[in-house]
């Protein structure tokens, strides 16, 4: 387990911040009728949320999180600010199931 973790959290905080620069990209676009940085951002942006649902698929499957949760982590990516609330919440359920395996 420990050794997916990391790796989502960092794709957790990237696909967050990711997802904020889409949005201000869409408000140039809609807002200011510049195209180009959507055209940028917005590809990268897709292919990063594709490893961040990797990313916490794997560490959702290690950590035998229930589905429900492994969704919402995995839909989180899609909602702006909530990639952050939601690796708060994986870090706690995994920091807790750790500390129940070191005191087992």
């Amino acid at each position: 387990m420990e050794s997916a973790f990391k790796p989502f959290r960092v794709m957790a905080y990237i696909v967050g911040c990711m997802l904020l620069a889409l949005v201000a990209a869409m408000v140039v676009k809609y807002g200011f009728g510049n195209a180009t940085p959507v055209a940028i951002i917005g590809p990268l942006h897709g292919f990063l949320y594709a490893v961040y649902l990797l990313t916490a698929l794997n560490l959702g499957l290690k950590a035998r999180w229930s589905w429900p949760f492994t969704l919402v982590v995995l839909l989180a990516g899609t909602i702006p600010f909530l990639s952050f609330v939601a690796e708060r919440k994986a870090a706690q359920r995994v920091l807790r199931a750790q500390d129940a395996a070191a005191s087992a």
